[in-house]
């Protein structure tokens, strides 16, 4: 039997038909949207492991040049520990803010320095081996806090003296730090951000060493 469609039924159907044609163009549009959202590094990447760990890396060289610009005369040092506070201040919240972006925590379980285990960094001794570990539990460079303290007693050249030894190690261990997250991180940013830090404090080395030598 032949079915026999009258005008305005024909019309219809052709309308229907137009709108599930509109619909599926819709969802494939909508698909394709979602699938090329942005893609964010994971929680165990070597651009997060280097977000969480030079931020804390940051925030103690922060800490430091704050303590001994209160404690000392000598004007150009004043001035590097003022410059050292401000720039690692400003990229700790850089990282802080990319985690945020990622979707997530501040904090890791994951050991620290883990993610540099990557390209023969070999995670500067901070794997699970706890009996190669710093002081504290600390990461390499960074100052334990009985030398904090004896920072906080410390006043004019014997602070200068102090802290260029301290904040020369600190960098050190910084230096490392950024190339291994210049070579093994996936985003341009942070390989950016780490190329920087790397340039920046091995600069700051060659200064303070120089004014370590003349003290």
């Amino acid at each position: 039997m032949t079915l026999s469609l009258s005008g305005w039924q024909k019309r219809v159907l052709l309308a229907l038909t137009g709108i599930a044609v509109l619909a599926l163009f819709a969802l494939a549009f909508t698909a394709g949207r979602v699938s090329s959202g942005p893609s964010y590094p994971g929680t165990t990447s070597p651009d997060a492991g280097f977000a969480r760990d030079m931020q804390v890396h940051h925030n103690q060289a922060v800490e430091m040049s704050m303590i001994v610009r209160d404690n000392i005369t000598d004007e150009t040092l004043r001035s590097i520990a003022y410059d050292i506070a401000l720039t690692q201040q400003q990229q700790a919240g850089q990282m802080y803010a990319w985690l945020e972006e990622w979707g997530l925590d501040q904090s890791s379980a994951q050991p620290r320095m883990e993610w540099m285990t990557g390209a023969g960094h070999g995670g500067m001794g901070m794997g699970a081996d706890t009996a190669s570990m710093p002081p504290e539990g600390l990461m390499p460079g960074m100052a334990t806090g009985a030398q904090l303290d004896e920072l906080r007693a410390a006043r004019g050249e014997d602070a200068e003296r102090l802290y260029l030894n301290l904040m020369i190690n600190h960098h050190e261990a910084g230096v490392d730090m950024a190339q291994a997250g210049a070579d093994l991180a996936g985003t341009e940013q942070v390989r950016t951000l780490a190329t920087k830090i790397q340039s920046g404090q091995q600069a700051e080395i060659t200064l303070m060493q120089n004014m370590l030598d003349a003290l």
